[in-house]
């Protein structure tokens, strides 16, 4: 992982995740290493994360190493990403996504 590509993008965790999803827009990606999906979607979530500014905050969580928060939210492949607003899932997202659909869903939950 490249995580100096993804600079504005949060690292997530089974302990951290209620409490990062609890107030306000969030993108969570559910990925692994070892997904050629999930690795073309990091660069893309990054480029989310700088267009959107401060109306969402963009994380991820890895599925090997934190299996509860990808259990409660039934997520069988990957790469899924999920949109939440104030804890609460709005979207789910299975698959690569451009970075279009992902910001213009972002800024209709914005408004």
């Amino acid at each position: 992982m490249n995580t100096s590509v993804e600079k504005n993008v949060i690292e997530l965790s089974d302990d951290s995740f209620d409490k990062s999803i609890k107030e306000g827009i969030v993108l969570v990606d559910f990925w692994a290493a070892w997904c050629a999906p999930c690795r073309m979607q990091g660069p893309i979530l990054d480029e989310v994360a700088q267009a959107v500014g401060d109306k969402a905050v963009i994380g991820k969580i890895n599925v090997d190493y934190n299996r509860s928060a990808a259990s409660r939210y039934n997520v069988m492949s990957i790469p899924t990403l999920i949109l939440f607003k104030d804890g609460k899932p709005v979207n789910q997202f299975v698959g690569v996504q451009s970075k279009e659909t992902l910001t213009n869903y972002i800024n209709n939950l914005s408004h």
